[in-house]
């Protein structure tokens, strides 16, 4: 089991006449090789509780386990947690500063203490694993996109060579075309390397699409943690929270209204457009 969150509470300015509890209580596990969507409105506590993961923030109580030790254990080495849990921040490309590509991607092996050879290696395989072309390399990063920059970013946190990988609205602020590269990307290199890979996100079409388990965050509790299918057939207790379901949800549940039997737990497009084939050839 790789991480264990065990009744887990966090209060923004504890003790002062501004608190605010942003996490009641919770329970969960992530096991190994498993790609997690966490979802919620803002103010959820989705991203508060993605930073308590790698020890940014600590629980005002509760403990969280990762690999089996207690990461409040007065003896634990935080740095190799962050080294091993790795977080992108929401618009990361932020955060580059190098005067190219590479060097940025080779700072954090750098940071572990590694050689440069080794830095190298690695900042080398964690770009190519995110899809940047190898022309790229020596660029500046404040001359690419803003998906370039995403990848860059990512592979930052790769070359890091974790066993977790947290992304936090990861494709924020990007057109279309560069969300689906980005979490296409994400998906295939946690099909190919087994990563747990946790994705913190507003869309419900981008986590319906890509992830194996759907977490709902709603004021600082677990709502739901389920798979997809299992999770969207709540889409009116989800409208209530101030969250939706993907909109094929609301397609095939008006298409089943006016009489054609569908599949109203279809989650993606490509399921919608089977499910509607096939009533169709029944017809």
């Amino acid at each position: 089991m790789s991480i264990i969150v065990d009744h887990v509470n966090y209060i923004y300015g504890e003790d002062t006449p501004l608190a605010v509890a942003a996490l009641k209580d919770v329970c969960l596990q992530f096991p190994d090789g498993q790609f997690v969507g966490i979802i919620g409105h803002t103010g959820s506590g989705k991203s508060t509780l993605v930073q308590h993961l790698n020890g940014l923030l600590k629980a005002t109580s509760g403990h969280i386990y990762f690999n089996g030790e207690d990461i409040y254990d007065r003896d634990y080495d935080r740095k190799k947690l962050r080294s091993k849990v790795g977080l992108v921040f929401q618009y990361p490309e932020h955060q580059l500063f190098e005067v190219d590509v590479f060097s940025d991607v080779c700072f954090g092996p750098k940071n572990l203490g590694l050689d440069r050879r080794e830095a190298e290696l690695r900042a080398y395989e964690a770009l190519r694993k995110v899809g940047l072309e190898e022309e790229l390399f020596y660029q500046s990063p404040f001359d690419l996109s803003g998906g370039q920059k995403r990848r860059v970013a990512i592979a930052g946190v790769l070359a890091m060579k974790p066993d977790v990988l947290i992304l936090d609205e990861p494709t924020a602020g990007l057109d279309p075309k560069g969300r689906d590269e980005i979490l296409s990307q994400i998906k295939r290199l946690q099909t190919e390397t087994g990563m747990t890979i946790l994705l913190v996100s507003h869309s419900m079409e981008d986590v319906a699409e890509y992830v194996d388990r759907i977490i709902v965050m709603n004021k600082g509790s677990v709502m739901y943690d389920d798979g997809p299918r299992e999770v969207f057939r709540h889409y009116k207790e989800l409208e209530e929270v101030g969250l939706a379901a993907p909109q094929v949800t609301y397609i095939l549940h008006r298409l089943k209204e006016k009489g054609m039997d569908v599949d109203v737990s279809a989650t993606t497009v490509g399921e919608a457009a089977e499910t509607v084939l096939r009533a169709l050839g029944r017809r």
